[in-house]
């Protein structure tokens, strides 16, 4: 069982209190189900990209399956590693797609639960696919440790065979924040440049903005894997829902992070 590791610090412990702040997250956000095949959302704590979040996750469909692609901040465990682990959130116990887990036999992914053991960036979208879905669904969680665009294009690829052998309904949800600890008009500069590339699906520009602009995005890999894998499964657009960043909420425009929430059909 993958225990909770950052319950009560990016999210409230309590299922009643956890509830309530999703409850909060939604509040003026329209719950209404797209085509969506891939996402990007936020990975902060909530009360700072919550509501970002939202905006993604009120778009979703039901699906049998939500592959989430996370980066790897601890450092532990293989350079990329799928769990198989049963998942517990205050709100309750979720149950990995072993079936896919097991399709990476031989491949650059590893059956690795250490490096999951304790990365936020996948935990913390758990509690919103509960909110929406409750339990009837199953998640195929990939932490990437090596971000490289043929990693990341590699990986994408094989879970799209996957799928597509599987006849199985996935979306795909990429984990990841934008600028670090930059003024916010920088910030917004920056990411504007790295969403464009997103918004256009072009796997390649995104390295070339990150590289040019020395673009401080952490899950860029995982945003890769996300649209190499949901353009390989019919997307073909995508549109920017929401954006903001940390110094909406704290006022402080000095340093913040930045949080987009992006989705692909």
């Amino acid at each position: 069982m993958r225990q909770p590791a950052v319950a009560g610090q990016f999210y409230p412990l309590r299922p009643e209190y956890l509830e309530k702040e999703l409850k909060r997250c939604f509040e003026g956000v329209e719950i209404r189900e797209r085509d969506v095949l891939g996402a990007v959302c936020p990975h902060a704590g909530y009360v700072y990209s919550g509501k970002v979040a939202a905006h993604a996750y009120a778009t979703l469909p039901k699906a049998d399956t939500y592959v989430l692609f996370g980066p790897n901040h601890t450092g532990y465990g293989s350079p990329v590693s799928v769990s198989r682990d049963t998942w517990k959130t205050p709100l309750g116990t979720i149950e990995v797609d072993t079936e896919l887990a097991d399709g990476f036999l031989g491949s650059i992914v590893d059956v690795d639960e250490i490096g999951h053991r304790y990365e936020h960036s996948i935990e913390v979208q758990l509690p919103f696919l509960q909110y929406r879905f409750e339990r009837d669904f199953k998640i195929l969680p990939i932490c990437m440790g090596i971000q490289d665009e043929e990693t990341a294009v590699e990986v994408g690829g094989l879970i799209a065979n996957l799928i597509s052998e599987s006849g199985k309904k996935v979306v795909f949800i990429a984990s990841s924040d934008f600028t670090h600890y930059q003024p916010a008009e920088l910030a917004r500069e920056i990411d504007n440049e790295i969403i464009g590339a997103i918004l256009n699906l072009d796997v390649s520009g995104i390295y070339e903005r990150l590289y040019r602009r020395n673009a401080s995005v952490c899950g860029y890999g995982p945003i890769a894997a996300m649209l190499t894998a949901s353009k390989k499964l019919g997307g073909n657009r995508a549109n920017l829902l929401n954006y903001s960043n940390s110094g909406d909420i704290s006022g402080d425009l000095n340093a913040v992070v930045g949080y987009a929430a992006i989705i692909v059909e």
